[in-house]
C-alpha cells in the first residue's frame, strides 16, 4: 500500500477507504480519518526518519495518534512505510472475578504497561504476576504451569527464541544473572500476552467458573428435591383426608 504526503500537506493512501483499526477509547473497529498532518515544507526541512499523523475514529470521533517511518524524501512527496505504530492502544480485557487478589493486581498494571507500549514494564509485571500465582500455589501450582507452558508451545507452534524468552519471563526471578529480564519486542510482547492469559485462564478462570456452575446447579437440583418432597407430601395428606372421609 503505497502511503506519501504531497506539496499540499495532503496524506495519500492507495487503500484509504479500508484503513480500519480498534480505537483505544470506544474499542470498536472503525474506519479512521486523517485529521492532522504534518506540513510537507516542514517534514523536508527537519527530515525526522518518523512521523506522526492524526487520525480520527469515524465511530466516536475520538483522535488516534498513529506513527509511520519515512521511507524517502523526493521534491514533490515523502514516502512512507505502510506500517505504522499505534501510539495508544485499545484496553485488553480480563476476566478477573477468580483472580486472588495480588494476582489480579498485578495484572492489571501488566494489561496498563501493555496498552500503552511499555514491553519492557509489561514483561516485568508480568514476572511478579506470576510470581504471585507461585506464592498463592506452592511447587504443585508452579510444576502445572510449566507443563500447561509447554503445551501452549506445542499448540501454538511458537518459535524457540521467542519461547525461551517467555520462559525466562514466567519463571526468572530477581537473583537471575544478567541479563536476567529478557527485551521483548512488540511481537514478542503480544506473545507473551496471550500465554498470560492462557495460563491465568487455565490457573483460576476455568476452576472458577466450573465449580460455580456446579453450585448452581446443585442448588437448582436440591431445589428440585425439595418441590417434589413437598408435592408428595401434599398429595399423601390428601390422600389420608379421602381415606379418613
Amino acid at each position: 500500500m503505497s502511503v506519501h504526503i504531497d506539496t499540499s500537506d495532503r496524506l495519500h493512501q492507495e487503500q484509504a477507504s479500508s484503513l480500519a483499526l480498534t480505537c483505544p477509547h470506544c474499542l470498536v473497529l472503525a474506519h479512521v480519518t486523517p485529521e492532522a498532518v504534518p506540513r510537507f515544507s516542514d517534514l523536508s526541512a527537519a527530515r525526522p526518519k518518523q512521523i506522526g499523523i492524526v487520525f480520527r475514529c469515524d465511530a466516536c470521533n475520538a483522535p488516534i495518534f498513529l506513527r509511520f517511518t519515512v521511507r524517502n524524501y523526493g521534491p514533490a512527496r515523502i514516502e512512507l512505510s505502510s506500517q505504522f505504530s499505534e501510539i495508544e492502544r485499545p484496553k485488553e480485557k480480563f476476566s478477573f472475578t477468580y483472580l486472588p487478589e495480588e494476582v489480579e493486581t498485578m495484572f492489571r498494571e501488566a494489561l496498563v504497561c501493555y496498552s500503552h507500549g511499555a514491553f519492557n514494564g509489561f514483561a516485568t509485571m508480568c514476572r511478579r504476576t506470576m510470581q504471585a500465582v507461585f506464592a498463592h500455589s506452592g511447587e504443585s501450582g508452579r510444576l502445572r504451569v510449566f507443563d500447561e507452558l509447554n503445551e501452549v508451545r506445542d499448540m501454538a507452534q511458537v518459535d524457540g527464541a521467542s519461547f525461551a524468552s517467555i520462559k525466562r519471563v514466567i519463571f526468572g526471578t530477581d537473583a537471575d544473572p544478567p541479563p536476567g529480564m529478557p527485551t521483548l519486542d512488540d511481537d514478542q510482547s503480544g506473545l507473551l500476552l496471550e500465554v498470560m492469559k492462557d495460563l491465568l485462564y487455565q490457573s483460576y478462570v476455568r476452576k472458577g467458573r466450573l465449580q460455580q456452575a456446579m453450585v448452581v446447579r446443585r442448588f437448582f437440583s436440591d431445589e428440585a428435591d425439595r418441590n417434589a418432597r413437598a408435592e408428595n407430601g401434599g398429595a399423601r395428606s390428601l390422600e389420608s383426608s379421602r381415606i379418613e372421609g
